[in-house]
């Protein structure tokens, strides 16, 4: 019997609450989930328990939404001073889409704290142009969403901050990153989402990016990459692996939590068995495991390379 991938043999849509959802596609977001703990992706992905925001996570969504805005302007207007500019306005766009943003701060300091905020993001703003100068780059996209299936079913997605084409026809991928470089024995994990992104644009339009740039605007560094095409086979099998260790923990409902030092920043503390909580019941159809090997259910296993 074929099946979809990440669906549950023998179930059916009646078999699953309203709410759930069996995974079908991966991200580099959802990827890292499952990397750091499985059971966080299934919270995630499958139960979408609610997460509070971020006054940190807001505002590098900030940051992100001036820098695409700014390249709306002719090249000789891309200044710091306008995009400064730009910050309340995109501030007061994010408010409008989700007003609970406004609880990150408080409302009793005659808005103190917002001002603090803000002259933050302005700050990782101008930085910015220290380390790039927009006034020579004419993206060919912004902000731009890429998916594409694999030979094996998997289905990737993405969003891309930014691609540039240089008149050669050699593509640089782009993502900025409001927090500060990692060291140089953590490169290889930060590099994993923009090797993720190659392989989609290499798959999707059979060229391999010439460069992959990440720009650390808390620390005002450039990490860059050139990747080759054996990279990218190796990412596309560390995916598929990581994605049979989904489907396996999908269909088991056998999610594992990972302790590690990020555990005190998870929302899902009050359902983590880690932190003495019970995790809610799984919604969707399980199917017995008979005769397996080789692992714990929803375990990584580890790809080969």
């Amino acid at each position: 019997m074929t099946t979809t991938p990440g669906a549950v043999p023998g179930a059916t849509d009646g078999d699953a609450a309203p709410s759930a959802a069996r995974p079908a596609s991966l991200s580099p977001s959802r990827a890292g989930d499952f990397m750091q703990c499985p059971l966080l992706y299934r919270f995630r992905v499958i139960d979408k328990l609610p997460e509070k925001p971020s006054a940190a996570a807001t505002r590098g969504t900030l940051v992100h939404a001036v820098l695409e805005r700014l390249f709306d302007h002719p090249a000789q207007e891309r200044t710091a001073p306008r995009a400064k500019a730009l910050v309340p306005g995109q501030w007061q766009r994010l408010l409008e889409a989700k007003p609970e943003l406004a609880e990150l701060f408080p409302e009793g300091d005659g808005g103190a704290e917002l001002a603090r905020w803000l002259t933050e993001a302005e700050a990782l703003v101008e930085r910015w142009f220290t380390l790039e100068d927009p006034t020579r780059l004419e993206p060919v996209e912004r902000e731009f969403f890429v998916e594409t299936e694999l030979d094996s079913g998997l289905r990737l997605r993405g969003i891309i901050d930014r691609v540039d084409v240089a008149p050669s026809g050699e593509v640089r991928i782009v993502d900025y990153k409001t927090g500060k470089a990692p060291r140089p024995q953590y490169a290889e994990g930060a590099l994993f989402q923009m090797k993720f992104y190659a392989l989609v644009v290499w798959r999707l339009k059979q060229v391999v990016p010439r460069r992959l740039q990440l720009v650390y605007l808390g620390s005002g560094e450039v990490l860059t990459y050139d990747p080759v095409v054996a990279d990218l086979e190796r990412v596309e099998r560390k995916l598929l692996a990581l994605w049979e260790a989904i489907r396996e923990a999908t269909e088991t409902g056998d999610w594992r939590p990972r302790p590690t030092k990020l555990c005190g920043w998870c929302d899902h503390q009050a359902v983590c068995p880690e932190f003495g909580g019970t995790p809610p019941p799984y919604p969707l159809a399980v199917v017995p495991r008979q005769g397996a090997q080789g692992g714990e259910p929803g375990a990584v296993r580890p790809a080969q390379s």
